[in-house]
C-alpha cells in the first residue's frame, strides 16, 4: 500500500490519521477494479479475471503476512503461487536479494534451481540418502542457508543494486517481510516502518548497502537524519523483529495446518462441496482474525483507563497526607500552647 501511496496512484482524505485494515483492504481493492484493462482480446480478458480472481481469494492475507517462496538464482525469481498475482495486478514489482554466488560452484550444484520450500525438502532427503555425493550436496545446502540466514546475501545486493530502475519504487522481500524499495542516485533505500521510529517523525528512509542491516537513517529528502532517541528507537525494533518472529510462526502454523485439512479431503469430492469447505475456512480465518483484533483494543483500552485512572488515585494519597501533616501541626502547636500556658502559671 505504501508503494501505491508514495506513487500517487491511490490518495486518501489529506485530514486521515488513523486507517483500519478493513479500509485499506477496500482501497486496494477498488484500485483493482479500477486499473481493469480496456480494450484487450477475449482470452486476455478471461486471463485477466481469473487472476484478478486469485488475487481478490488471497487479498486478506495482507493483513497477517503473503506467503512468497524464493528462488535462489535471480532477485525477481519467486515460485509462481496465487500470493505472487497481487503484485502483478498492482503493478508492482517485487524483489529479493538471497541469491547463490554463481562462482561458488559447489553451492550452484547443492541448490540448482530449487525454491526455497524445495530446498529445505532436498536437504531432509539428501541426509537420508546412503549416497555420498547427495549427502555432500545437503550438506553443503544446509551450510548455505545457515550462513545466509539474514536471507541477503552480498552478491544479492550487488544484483539489486543493478537490476532496480532509478526512482523506481518496488517492494523488497527479507525475512518473512515486505519492505518499500526506493533506488535514490543509485542507493537502495527502504521505508522506516518499525515501531521504534513513531516519534521521529525526521527519520523516513533507511540506506541499504550491507547485509547486516546497520543502514543510515535519512530524512524524506534522502539527508542524513540519525534518530534523537537511539535507545527508544533500539527498544522498538526488537519488539518489531519479535512480532515478524510471531507472524513468520503464525505463517508457518496456518500452513501446515492447510496441509492437514487438505490431506483428510475425502476422495472424489464434487467442485461444490470443495468451495464450501474453502469457504467455511475462509470464514474462519476472519472471525478469528477478528476476534483477536476485538481483543487487543480490549486490552489496550484497559491499559490506557488503568493509566488514567493511576494519578487520581494519587491525588487522594498526596491529599490524605497533607491532611494528616495539618493535623500534626496542630497537635504540635497545642502542645505549644499549653506548655506555655503552664510556664505563665
Amino acid at each position: 500500500m505504501n508503494v501505491l501511496l508514495l506513487a500517487w496512484k491511490v490518495k486518501m482524505p489529506p485530514m486521515m490519521e488513523i486507517i483500519t485494515a478493513e479500509q485499506l483492504m477496500e482501497y486496494l481493492g477498488d484500485y483493482i477494479l479500477e486499473t481493469k484493462p480496456k480494450e484487450i482480446s477475449e482470452a486476455q480478458r478471461l486471463n485477466y479475471e481469473q487472476n484478478m480472481s486469485d488475487a481478490m481469494a488471497v487479498l486478506h492475507k495482507l493483513q497477517t503476512g503473503l506467503d512468497v517462496n524464493v528462488k535462489f538464482t535471480g532477485v525477481r525469481v519467486f515460485e509462481y503461487t496465487p500470493e505472487c498475482i497481487v503484485f502483478d495486478l498492482l503493478d508492482i514489482p517485487l524483489y529479493h536479494g538471497w541469491l547463490v554466488d554463481p562462482q561458488i560452484h559447489d553451492i550452484v550444484k547443492a541448490v540448482g534451481n530449487c525454491s526455497y520450500n524445495q530446498l529445505v525438502e532436498k536437504i531432509i532427503s539428501c541426509k537420508q540418502s546412503d549416497n555420498s555425493e547427495l549427502a555432500g550436496e545437503g550438506i553443503v545446502a544446509e551450510q548455505f542457508l545457515n550462513s545466509t540466514a539474514t536471507q541477503l546475501t552480498y552478491h544479492g545486493l550487488c544484483e539489486l543494486t543493478s537490476t532496480v530502475q532509478e526512482g523506481e519504487l518496488c517492494v523488497f522481500f527479507r525475512n518473512n517481510h515486505f519492505s518499500t524499495m526506493i533506488k535514490y542516485k543509485g542507493q537502495l533505500y527502504l521505508l522506516v516502518t518499525d515501531q521504534g521510529f513513531l516519534t521521529e517523525e525526521k527519520v523516513v528512509w533507511e540506506s541499504l548497502h550491507n547485509v547486516d542491516g546497520d543502514g543510515n537513517f535519512c530524512d524524506s529528502e534522502f539527508r542524513l537524519r540519525p534518530p534523537s532517541d537511539p535507545e527508544t528507537v533500539y527498544r522498538g525494533q526488537q519488539d518489531q523483529i519479535d512480532q515478524d518472529y510471531l507472524m513468520a510462526l503464525s505463517l508457518q502454523q496456518e500452513q501446515q495446518s492447510q496441509d492437514l485439512q487438505w490431506e483428510q479431503l475425502p476422495e472424489g469430492i464434487s467442485d461444490l462441496e470443495l468451495a464450501k469447505k474453502l469457504q467455511e475456512e475462509e470464514d474462519r480465518r476472519a472471525s478469528q482474525y477478528y476476534q483477536e483484533q476485538e481483543q487487543e483494543q480490549a486490552a489496550a483500552d484497559a491499559a490506557a483507563a488503568a493509566g488514567a485512572a493511576a494519578p487520581a488515585d494519587n491525588s487522594d494519597v498526596d491529599s490524605k497526607q497533607r491532611k494528616t501533616e495539618r493535623e500534626r501541626e496542630r497537635e504540635r502547636d497545642h502542645v505549644n500552647e499549653l506548655e506555655t500556658e503552664s510556664m505563665r502559671i
